[in-house]
């Protein structure tokens, strides 16, 4: 069985493990700060050659899975300033077979490997052996990808649905809207209210900034003083975190429709874990299963969660087993 180097290239650390096969080696994982290799000019190429020189490992392949765009089998990470080919990860390897995924992609291929007690039901439903999945990623940004499993292999389609339009229902909807526009424009950023800016960690801030406009006050907090003042049973807070899941539900209502998994919905991402709590408290369920002119969500579908901190090493693992055949 060939032996393989993963990476899972986050905004903050890079996670790298060895794997044998589709196998991740769960005691190889170790984590890079990125910040520290930033400042000596070195990227994703250090890291990884730094990690197969102490560990004396010689391999085969290497699968990177990088948080941002891939094209043409190069990524770039626009926090990072890192720009990742397959020359690049040769030579740091002395790998042959080089695969470049963007993380969603990662996940989705990680999809039917990740034990049970690793997922986290918050909507229940029925699901189909082989149906198609989707993968929705909640945290510094936001974005979903479908998987399909094709007679050729799984195949995980890149998208950058974070920033389609945030759903407008109601009257309040709107005036969240047209704040978010203004906070954007204060920034001197474009004034589009997109999903992410609801539905990341930043998103959550800036609901309760809406919050708290909305009953006469102005107060400004990081998404993490939002869950402690949320613990504490804050209105306003809990305004939020109203928004949050409601906006979530028909998010996540419109992408099934779109996309029909009847294999399941998967939540990723820090937002989803530390939003699973209040996911029942706010009507998830009842807010994603509301009626509309074709009943399939109120029949079909399920939502976990998936509480996996190596689902996207998986996830590449099980991408390069399969390297040329899907």
């Amino acid at each position: 069985m060939s032996l393989a180097i993963l990476a899972d290239i986050g905004g903050t650390n890079t996670r790298v493990a060895l794997a044998d096969g589709p196998l991740v080696r769960v005691d190889s994982i170790a984590r890079f700060p990125n910040a520290e290799y930033k400042s000596r000019g070195q990227d994703i190429g250090h890291i990884l050659a730094d990690y197969l020189r102490t560990s004396g490992a010689e391999v085969s392949g290497v699968c990177v899975a990088a948080a941002g765009p891939v094209q043409d089998g190069v990524a770039i990470m626009t926090n990072l300033d890192w720009t990742m080919d397959g020359e690049k990860l040769t030579k740091a390897t002395g790998a042959k077979r080089v695969a470049i995924l963007n993380d969603l992609q990662a996940q989705g291929h990680a999809l039917g490997s990740i034990a049970a007690n690793h997922l986290n039901q918050v909507m229940a439903g029925p699901v189909k052996a082989g149906g198609a999945m989707l993968v929705v990623g909640l945290g510094t940004g936001v974005n979903a990808a479908p998987v399909q499993e094709t007679q050729w292999g799984r195949v995980v389609a890149p998208s950058e649905c974070g920033h389609v339009n945030l759903p407008v229902r109601t009257d309040e909807d709107f005036r969240l809207m047209r704040f978010i526009e203004r906070l954007l424009t204060a920034d001197g950023d474009i004034p589009h209210a997109g999903v992410e800016e609801a539905l990341s960690g930043r998103g959550l801030a800036n609901l309760h900034s809406f919050a708290a406009y909305e009953a006469g006050l102005e107060r400004h907090a990081t998404s993490a003083q939002v869950f402690a003042a949320l613990a504490n049973g804050d209105p306003i807070a809990a305004h939020a975190a109203r928004l949050y899941v409601q906006i979530l539900a028909q998010t996540l209502a419109d992408l099934a429709l779109i996309h029909l998994p009847y294999g399941g919905i998967y939540l990723i991402g820090g937002m989803a874990r530390a939003m699973t709590p209040y996911f029942g408290t706010f009507g998830l369920t009842t807010a994603f299963r509301e009626e509309r002119r074709v009943d399939l969500l109120q029949t079909a579908f399920s939502i976990n969660v998936v509480e996996d901190d190596y689902a996207a090493l998986t996830g590449c693992a099980a991408y390069l087993e399969a390297f040329g055949r899907g």
